[in-house]
């Protein structure tokens, strides 16, 4: 096969995803719909997790001060009227968690100093040290060069944020609906599961201790960089310092997200794209020793972010998806008839059954109001 062909034949198939996956999408602007799908809709004790989601958000609406009242109510307004309609509900459920941990990460900064847990200064170092036998980070710290700051950089500064969107594109045009929303779902949890912990228990990164040493920590002190101030000096600017010290949680340490991040993209990489799991496990392992080198984390954070993000995967894991046939399932096929696109007609064994399923569910939009395969 010649390389003009392959690109063609690439660009084909991207094109099918495109046009089979915007397909899918309800593009109803009605209310009206989303109401009758409500009223039909058969609630399960799972539904009572939106009851936490609504107490959680209704605590940070409370005490956050930026923006003031009245005007932070537009943001339960706007996520209200995001739900009422159909075409933005699709996005808008399942991104929920999401949701609930930007806004707890963003608001925690507004908790009364007197209910604020005391920052553990010691309480990291001493756990590496006594399970690893030495300070793995600080290790890693001691030799510093241009080059290493770049490699360090790229995944954490750079992959880091765009990767967790890439994933969900991809799984958007190439996989079903549900692992889609399983990624939402276990993205969302996973790191408010995290931010949660960090605020419960607030732990100093090394680059506190180069700087302050053992000393007690105080909720006044600003964030540093750390060693992406190193990336500032090569690129002359202050982005990364300007970032760090604006930081509504400073005191972060403890589960490392960055390792979380990493390790929840390469379990639903390797398991749902298996050809791409060599490669997101590097990437996961280089990012493991950034963290680390650019003094952001010890490795019990790495190690504590990774067995939280493990947790969330199979803990979340939809049990029609652990069949691998299934979980690498296409929602469509190239060259195919509209009905064969949907799978309508293939034969039935167990990938068959699985993509008819979501394919006609998605496609034909079903009366009872569970549509979105998700619950209210």
């Amino acid at each position: 096969m010649s390389f003009r062909t392959s690109i063609s034949r690439t660009f084909r198939t991207l094109a099918t995803a495109i046009v089979v996956a915007i397909g899918r999408l309800d593009k109803s602007l009605s209310p009206s719909d989303t109401i009758n799908r409500l009223r039909s809709h058969k609630y399960t004790y799972s539904d009572a997790i939106y009851i936490f989601h609504l107490l959680l958000a209704s605590f940070w609406l409370t005490i956050m001060e930026v923006p003031p009242f009245p005007y932070k109510l537009i943001i339960p307004i706007l996520y209200s009227i995001a739900l009422l309609i159909p075409f933005t509900c699709q996005f808008f459920i399942p991104a929920t968690p999401i949701f609930a941990w930007v806004l707890s990460f963003y608001s925690n900064r507004f908790i009364p100093s007197p209910y604020r847990p005391s920052v553990h200064v010691a309480l990291l170092p001493t756990l590496e040290s006594v399970l690893y036998g030495a300070n793995v980070s600080d290790i890693l710290t001691r030799f510093t060069h241009p080059l290493l700051d770049i490699i360090a950089w790229i995944p954490y500064g750079v992959l880091h944020y765009t990767l967790p969107f890439v994933v969900a594109f991809f799984i958007w045009l190439f996989r079903y609906p549900l692992v889609l929303r399983t990624w939402a779902k276990t993205f969302g949890y996973m790191n408010l599961i995290g931010v949660l912990t960090q605020i419960i228990l607030p732990c100093a990164a090394p680059w506190y201790e180069l700087i302050y040493g053992l000393t007690p920590a105080s909720y006044a002190t600003p964030g540093s960089a750390g060693g992406l101030a190193r990336i500032d000096a090569i690129f002359h600017s202050n982005g990364y310092q300007a970032t760090f010290a604006s930081s509504p949680l400073v005191f972060g340490a403890f589960p490392s997200l960055h390792a979380a991040w990493a390790t929840l993209e390469a379990l639903f990489l390797s398991h749902y794209f298996p050809h791409m799991s060599k490669v997101v496990w590097i990437y996961a392992g280089v990012l493991y020793w950034s963290t680390m080198y650019l003094t952001h984390h010890y490795l019990i954070d790495v190690v504590g972010g990774a067995c939280l993000a493990v947790a969330a995967f199979y803990g979340f894991f939809p049990e029609e998806l652990r069949d691998k046939r299934a979980a690498v399932a296409r929602p469509f096929r190239v060259g195919r008839s509209k009905y064969e696109v949907y799978d309508l007609e293939e034969r039935r064994g167990i990938v068959e059954e699985f993509e008819e399923e979501f394919a006609s569910e998605e496609s034909t939009r079903s009366e009872d109001g569970e549509e979105d395969g998700i619950t209210f």
